[in-house]
């Protein structure tokens, strides 16, 4: 990873118009495959894009903004599993797909 690109996303300055945030959520959506309940996170700011809706920067659109930050700036932890402890394993299919997750809680 780009520790330049990684200080750009850092340093993004917090939306003024809707414009912006438009601009920001679709830079991140670019991404949303890594970001783990993205459409959760971006909901505050993505409620500013309503029509009709006045531009109120809140607490929860900056806390949405800057976990989204985070988020896009660090990665997941990925580890070899402990043979000894117990595993959990969440699958999904479609005739186009299928796709399954091996977790492993810490403790």
């Amino acid at each position: 990873v780009d520790p330049a690109k990684i200080d750009t996303v850092l340093s993004w300055k917090q939306p003024q118009t809707v414009t912006g945030v438009r601009s920001f959520v679709g830079l991140a959506g670019y991404y949303r495959r890594f970001v783990e309940g993205f459409a959760k996170i971006v909901a505050p700011m993505t409620q500013l894009t309503r029509k009709d809706q006045p531009f109120t920067w809140t607490d929860k659109c900056e806390a949405s903004f800057q976990l989204l930050k985070e988020r896009l700036t660090t990665s997941p932890v990925l580890v070899l599993p402990q043979s000894d402890k117990p595993y959990e394993v969440y699958c999904d299919a479609s005739h186009q797909g299928l796709g399954c997750v091996l977790m492993q809680h810490k403790k």
